[in-house]
């Protein structure tokens, strides 16, 4: 698939395993969320645009090149991209971070708006948008949607787990975003769950499993 990236590393693979465990405790998988994350962001940013700066090290002054951190706004869906967040922010301490929140209705399993606080120059700059879970699609093609809508013509959808279907729903709506992936699983269960998956992201990461 076009402008779909499946980040096959070990270290991503050996992550997402124990993500997967029923038995990791909600602190240890919170640590899994940011470092996968911190992962996908180092292969997504690959050909993010830099600038010139004049360094002096103890001999000499050169030429080096930095990413401008102003220039990128990383914006979670709430709430599990928050984790991700937390992780990428590692990255680039410098990055704004923006907001969406949208809510899956369980019976219809459609998306609609809670909450979106933005910077005001988010059209101008680089956008990672980040949510673990690419399942049916409806919450990325919904945030996708509301971020051009403000004007931002550059984004990248990072997710940890997705399934065929919603990568298929996301690239025939827009093709432009590329999205990297950290594991593309089998498929989605009758109630729009991830499978093999492992289960909630949201849940798992706060602790609010029943």
């Amino acid at each position: 698939m076009e402008n779909v990236h499946v980040i096959d590393h070990p270290l991503i693979q050996d992550i997402i395993a124990r993500m997967r465990d029923k038995n990791t405790a909600p602190a240890l998988f919170h640590e899994l969320v940011k470092e996968v994350a911190i992962l996908e962001a180092y292969e997504a940013l690959r050909d993010i645009p830099t600038k010139s700066i004049e360094v002096e090290t103890p001999l000499e002054k050169t030429e080096q090149h930095v990413i401008d951190e102003n220039n990128i706004c990383l914006v979670p869906i709430l709430r599990a991209g928050l984790g991700m967040a937390e992780g990428v922010s590692i990255l680039l301490p410098g990055a704004p971070v923006g907001h969406i929140g949208l809510k899956r209705d369980e019976v219809t399993h459609l998306t609609h708006e809670y909450y979106a606080n933005f910077p005001k120059r988010i059209a101008d700059m680089d956008v990672l948008l980040l949510d673990p879970m690419l399942a049916t699609g409806g919450s990325a093609v919904d945030a996708i949607t509301r971020l051009k809508e403000r004007g931002v013509k550059s984004i990248r959808f990072l997710c940890i787990i997705a399934v065929p279907e919603g990568v298929k729903v996301v690239q025939e709506k827009f093709p432009d975003v590329p999205i990297y992936i950290g594991a593309l699983d089998r498929e989605l269960n009758s109630n729009a769950y991830i499978l093999p998956g492992l289960g909630d992201a949201g849940d798992r990461i706060f602790g609010t499993i029943d």
